[in-house]
């Protein structure tokens, strides 16, 4: 890990530091998803309607499960400003993915996506955030973790990878499970 890099779990502490990477630098080079405060694989889309939600609703989602524990993820800083972000936690906080049963969900993270900022990208931000998704994610006691990256070809962008290349999964140890029902994402597990 770069030398001036420091990972952070996100805490109700950090809430400003979150919502001051997601206010700004974030989305700097796809404004059209700074709305998301990374909050669509938290909702339920067979009852929500992602489509219509804006940006002041999913911050203030966003704040709100922050302060009770109910988002998770970490925070990448460099000299003390965030620069990126890995969305990461148990399986059963991420309720877009609940459409189908999962034999072991309780005992399974899930790594949502990752947010560089663009001048920040390609340094190893994304592997080390991973990295601590993953000892946090066994600290908690999960014994599994999914990931869902792009399938290869799919990608047409940096920002369109937010879920993370499926390379840098591959380093990490996890294994192709599935595909989803388009063939866009590969998801990719590993044990703990």
């Amino acid at each position: 890990m770069d030398a001036g890099l420091e990972i952070h779990a996100l805490t109700p502490t950090r809430q400003a530091d979150f919502l001051a990477f997601f206010d700004g630098e974030a989305f700097a080079d796809n404004p059209r998803w700074g709305f998301c405060y990374c909050q669509f694989l938290l909702v339920d889309h067979r009852v929500v309607q992602w489509s219509a939600r804006g940006a002041a609703e999913n911050r203030e989602a966003a704040c709100t499960r922050i302060a009770c524990g109910q988002m998770q993820g970490w925070l990448a800083y460099r000299e003390g400003r965030v620069i990126g972000w890995c969305h990461a936690g148990p399986r059963r906080l991420f309720a877009a993915l609940d459409e189908t049963v999962e034999p072991g969900a309780a005992q399974m993270g899930q790594i949502g996506c990752f947010v560089i900022a663009r001048p920040c990208r390609r340094r190893g931000v994304a592997t080390a955030l991973l990295q601590a998704a993953l000892a946090g994610l066994k600290a908690q006691g999960l014994r599994l973790v999914e990931a869902m990256p792009a399938t290869p070809g799919t990608v047409s962008s940096d920002a369109r990878e937010h879920f993370g290349p499926q390379a840098m999964f591959e380093r990490a140890g996890f294994l192709p499970h599935r595909l989803d029902d388009d063939g866009s994402k590969l998801f990719m597990r590993r044990e703990l």
